[in-house]
């Protein structure tokens, strides 16, 4: 069958054609399985997503999404990329045979480094950004970028490749339409997503910087202790480069952050800037020096780190624990509290931790 965007969903069994094998990883309505390809021997993941069955259900995706999202990847061959191989549909579900990524994320990787100069961090960085540029070439937003999205190929190499993942959320953005949502994962979504404005490729270029800063010291520069206070911390551009934090951090590089954390979306820089800043691109001797000189504390990253990922562990443990005192107050109740709840259980969820060995969800 052939679906909008020209995605291909085959409506054999896919075990016929795939062994299936262990868990993986998981998300809301997903679930990440090993497979092998019969054919040729050859390892994928399988991404089995349930899909919404009736318009008026609350559980699985919509086909609409599911084939919006299998159109993007379809459209997207780049190395810094997870490809698709196949998808197959059941009236269930549907199945991604996706690029195997092994490697674990970038950060946890990150975490296990006893040294990191910034050199060798803009080489990673230098990868997000050629995957990004290729999207938007294409006129493609990602719009869910951070670090639980950017894995690694194999670790166990010299300089890993980076593989973005997860395009559940992805966008064509259409020139002169009008596109708003609010949707995301709060610590990283631009302010225009926040304050419901026209969205575009813009706001992937925030969620790079978000990133950076994150890589650089291992706190998150907007997280607050609540979703409100993060996101009005984004609204107001409210975060600094704390000395303890980024003392060793080289100007060239707080310059990069600072001019894609700009409110003002027309002043952010675009893909083809930020490849050509000289923090990426050095323009002389001096600033190649620098970039070689000026390391990443990695002692306050892992820390940093650490101490974000306990808090959105935190934060799943209370959302389980809120939900489970409203199911003990009545059906209807529940079904009230979840349409409140939704956006937030959806966010919250899509940021649990996983582990190094974690592969591709797309």
């Amino acid at each position: 069958m052939r679906t909008s965007g020209m995605a291909v969903f085959k409506q054999e069994n896919v075990a016929d054609f795939y062994e299936i094998g262990q868990a993986l990883g998981s998300g809301q309505f997903a679930l990440v399985k090993s497979c092998l390809e019969k054919s040729t021997n050859t390892e994928y993941a399988a991404k089995f997503i349930k899909k919404r069955i009736t318009p008026a259900s609350r559980r699985g995706v919509k086909k609409e999404e599911i084939e919006r999202e299998v159109s993007i990847l379809q459209a997207l061959q780049h190395p810094n990329i997870v490809s698709v191989h196949d998808v197959f549909e059941s009236r269930t579900e549907v199945v991604l045979i996706l690029e195997l990524v092994s490697g674990g994320e970038l950060f946890d990787f990150l975490a296990q480094k006893e040294s990191l100069s910034e050199e060798e961090a803009t080489q990673f960085i230098k990868q997000i950004l050629d995957g990004v540029q290729y999207m938007h070439s294409k006129m493609i937003c990602h719009f869910d970028l951070k670090p639980e999205n950017i894995m690694l190929l194999d670790c166990n190499v010299p300089l890993p490749r980076i593989k973005i993942i997860d395009f559940g959320l992805a966008h064509r953005i259409e020139p002169g339409a009008d596109f708003k949502n609010i949707f995301g994962t709060p610590e990283f979504v631009a302010p225009e997503i926040v304050n419901y404005e026209q969205l575009g490729l813009e706001a992937d270029m925030w969620s790079i910087g978000v990133i950076t800063y994150v890589l650089l010291s291992g706190a998150s520069p907007f997280l607050g202790e609540t979703k409100q206070e993060t996101l009005g911390n984004i609204s107001a551009v409210n975060y600094d480069f704390d000395e303890e934090l980024f003392s060793k951090t080289s100007e060239l590089a707080k310059s990069f952050i600072r001019q894609l954390l700009e409110k003002d979306k027309r002043k952010r820089l675009t893909i083809e800037a930020a490849l050509d800043h000289p923090w990426i691109k050095p323009m002389n001797p001096r600033q190649a020096m620098v970039k070689r000189l000026s390391v990443v504390n990695l002692e306050n990253f892992k820390r940093q780190y650490a101490r974000r990922r306990w808090k959105l562990s935190f934060r799943i443990i209370a959302l389980c624990n809120h939900l489970t005192r409203i199911m003990k107050k009545g059906p209807k109740l529940l079904e009230d509290e979840r349409d409140c709840e939704s956006d937030q259980e959806e966010d919250i969820l899509k940021r649990k931790p996983r582990t190094r060995k974690r592969s591709s969800t797309s």
